[in-house]
């Protein structure tokens, strides 16, 4: 039975490489399909059994606020036969919480502001641009917390296979001599590196937006020595922690399971497509639509 019921989701980022599409409304927001890409990331852990959400919010983001606030007069408008197409969160025992980021100062820094409704708990982190589909019973975030809860480590990190010439783009883990990280089972760590050179890249298994942490964390950020501009990052976090002997441990995602990261125009439009095609009523009109262009260019 899963214990860990809070998350914090970081979605103060600005956006730039999706503008204009957000200058006036937080990427988190863009619909993916049906629904914004924040809902995906929330549904995703209500089904591993997250009840609490913290959003570390910024500016502009007042919006994310408002979808997931109650709506009566639009359910009032609303016909017996058509749902807002959400989870029904009362029923669910679901409940948003916000707290702002008044400055970007890093992924760090906004897990840093979730110590006090975090408390003593162990608690999931998921960054609101970032979907996990999967196709299997249990999810990443639930394998997460399975670890997490069996190993007692200070940190669990999902991580995917990437490229080797894509690890400049992510944090990058060191497998400790001898694990096999191949198995599905869990594996420990000796460090992260934050975007490294391909070359010097100590693995192709890259993090893939969700950690599971307990409060020592927040000891490790205060001991984080900021960047040039003030930041504060995870990853540095991460690396204290294993310079103090804890266990940080990964969870590698499945086969059936595919990370979007809604970060620039083509990983948003090859998000939107995959799910548009995976929809139950409109996709095979959808791929249809696709096969006629692509056919139509063929010709041209």
């Amino acid at each position: 039975m899963m214990t860990i019921t809070k998350a914090v989701l970081p979605v103060a980022g600005m956006g730039t490489r999706l503008l204009p599409a957000t200058k006036s409304q937080p990427k988190e927001m863009l619909p993916v399909g049906y629904k914004p890409v924040v809902q995906y990331v929330v549904e995703e852990m209500i089904d591993e059994g997250v009840c609490k959400f913290l959003f570390v919010t910024g500016r502009k983001k007042r919006s994310i606020e408002d979808h997931f606030d109650d709506d009566p007069e639009l359910e009032a408008r609303l016909t017996e036969a058509t749902s807002i197409g959400e989870v029904d969160y009362d029923a669910a025992g679901v409940g948003f919480y916000f707290v702002r980021q008044r400055r970007p100062l890093g992924n760090a820094d906004a897990v840093r502001l979730a110590k006090d409704f975090v408390g003593s708990e162990s608690f999931v982190v998921g960054f609101g641009d970032t979907i996990i589909r999967s196709s299997g019973d249990t999810g990443v975030v639930g394998r997460l917390v399975e670890s997490h809860e069996a190993s007692g480590a200070a940190a669990t990190i999902a991580v995917w296979d990437v490229p080797r010439e894509e690890t400049r783009k992510y944090g990058v883990v060191k497998p400790a001599d001898g694990v096999d990280t191949s198995s599905g089972s869990d594996f420990a760590i000796d460090d992260i590196v934050e975007k490294p050179d391909p070359a010097q890249a100590p693995s192709t298994l890259a993090v893939a937006a969700r950690y599971v942490f307990t409060p020592r964390i927040f000891e490790a950020i205060e001991a984080t020595d900021p960047g040039v501009k003030g930041e504060l990052w995870l990853t540095d976090a991460i690396r204290i922690l294993l310079s103090w002997g804890e266990d940080v441990r990964c969870i590698r995602l499945r086969s059936d399971e595919e990370r979007y990261d809604i970060g620039t125009p083509l990983t948003y439009y090859r998000a939107f497509a995959d799910h548009a095609l995976a929809d139950p009523e409109n996709g095979q009109a959808f791929a249809s639509y696709l096969r006629g262009i692509l056919q139509s260019e063929d010709k041209g």
